[in-house]
């Protein structure tokens, strides 16, 4: 097995960072806003636009609910199959080139989603048209996700490694952030009916117009000095990277399929489906201000990752997990615990932006995993494992929220606190999670699975 002869770290030696590192954190940042903002922006209309202009109106409610999530979901199933095929190519050829590729994947299918006929002018063809474009952007971003971390991470030294990839995360959910951002220009700018009519449209198109930036932007980055040592010295995998990872590192996968139930969790529920299906739907806030609160949930998220990156150059992964996921327990359960119908708005943004503070978690997953596979299998490991992970359990996540949500079902009385529950279940799977020594100590030639 080829590595077991590779040596290169997970990051590089300790250094002082750079002009040309931070060249390198904001490059990759911005363009993992602009891609993740092509992928997630269909969440924001959901129940404003897909549910009434792509579903057919003999549908009940809770059936439009599923088929529209549904559609959402399909996104994430199909991404194990960008992500491999990409990560396979970026173990062999490098992590440069299918870094550029994935955000050029992800643009075509945006822009077409911005021109695409409803459910009145071409029937059944167009909720099928738009669940062909959402498979399409899960194929591009199983690749761009695990692409960045692995890029991040073989770039920044060693104790500016939490930061490094806490900065390069808060550019991926800035993503969120922008898309909340632009619904809610859209939302001023115009009425519900020119809405409906057309304004819906352009944030898609606008993704397409993003996608073409982050190409352009990727043009100006340079390989990973770790690959380029993987190459010089022939160390690269020479059989099929994906094959090892499920052969040789089976714990390595373990956890990161545990991490990624956390994150996935985390971000489904607390920040896209709560805004829209839990504040404007079960409490009636009025849409603008929900998208208002969606945007500051968005924007303490991505301050989240950056804070918790981080901590754990200072405090170590075990501490660190402890703290922000224990922190995510109980500011979940409180935030859910306090909504009620006419909630003031202050105390509903504040709240919200605590919970979201904390949702930062997210940022452990890619810390843990980057550093649990050895290099030359490393882009394959981490997109393997999480992309799998993350379709299976974006798969079951909003309809079994949907289901704890329902007080007709397993909470009973107790359902205004189904979203605060699975997150805090997850969070505890987390915590739990970090205690293995492979996730907090990462992987040596003595760690072999």
């Amino acid at each position: 097995m080829s590595t077991t002869n590779t040596t290169a770290s997970a990051q590089q030696p300790a250094r002082a960072l750079t002009r040309k590192d931070y060249k390198t954190l904001v490059l990759s940042s911005l363009g993992g806003t602009l891609e993740f903002y092509d992928f997630v922006i269909y969440a924001f209309y959901i129940d404003t636009i897909v549910k009434p202009l792509f579903m057919p109106d003999y549908l009940d409610p809770f059936t439009k609910d599923l088929f529209a999530w549904g559609i959402f979901a399909a996104g994430y199933l199909v991404r194990p199959i960008g992500g491999i095929i990409m990560a396979h190519f970026g173990d062999r050829v490098g992590r440069k080139k299918m870094f550029t590729l994935s955000v050029a994947l992800m643009a075509l299918p945006t822009f077409i989603i911005g021109i695409l006929p409803t459910y009145e002018a071409i029937g059944i063809l167009s909720p099928m048209l738009l669940l062909l474009m959402r498979m399409l952007q899960g194929a591009a971003i199983g690749g761009e996700m695990p692409g960045a971390w692995v890029f991040i991470a073989e770039h920044t030294p060693k104790q500016r490694y939490g930061f490094g990839l806490g900065i390069l995360t808060s550019g991926i959910t800035g993503g969120i952030f922008l898309g909340s951002l632009v619904s809610i220009i859209i939302g001023i700018k115009f009425t519900q009916s020119e809405t409906i009519a057309y304004a819906w449209r352009i944030p898609f198109i606008l993704g397409g117009i993003f996608g073409v930036i982050s190409v352009y932007l990727r043009r100006f980055l340079s390989e990973t000095p770790i690959f380029k040592e993987l190459a010089a010295r022939k160390a690269l995998e020479k059989n099929f990277p994906i094959v090892t990872v499920f052969k040789y590192h089976k714990l390595a996968c373990l956890i990161i399929a545990l991490l990624t139930w956390s994150l996935s969790t985390v971000i489904m529920v607390g920040i896209l489906i709560t805004p829209g299906r839990i504040m404007g739907g079960m409490y009636h806030v009025p849409e603008l201000d929900w998208r208002i609160a969606s945007c500051i949930g968005a924007l303490s998220l991505t301050i989240g990752c950056i804070l918790f990156g981080w901590l754990e150059d200072k405090l170590k992964t075990r501490l660190t997990m402890v703290i922000c996921w224990g922190g995510l327990i109980i500011t979940s359960l409180y935030f859910y615990s306090s909504l009620y119908i006419g909630i003031d708005l202050t105390q509903l943004y504040f709240n919200y932006a605590l919970m979201g503070l904390f949702s930062g978690s997210a940022v452990t997953t890619p810390i843990i995993g980057t550093r649990s596979f050895p290099p030359s299998i490393r882009y394959s490991g981490l997109s393997g494992a999480y992309n799998l992970s993350y379709a299976l359990f974006s798969a079951i996540t909003p309809t079994l929220t949907l289901y704890l949500l329902n007080p007709a079902h397993f909470l009973a009385n107790y359902s205004y606190l189904g979203a605060g529950i699975y997150i805090s279940f997850v969070a505890i799977i987390a915590i739990i999670t970090a205690q293995i020594p492979l996730a907090y100590r990462g992987w040596s030639d003595k760690s072999l699975s």
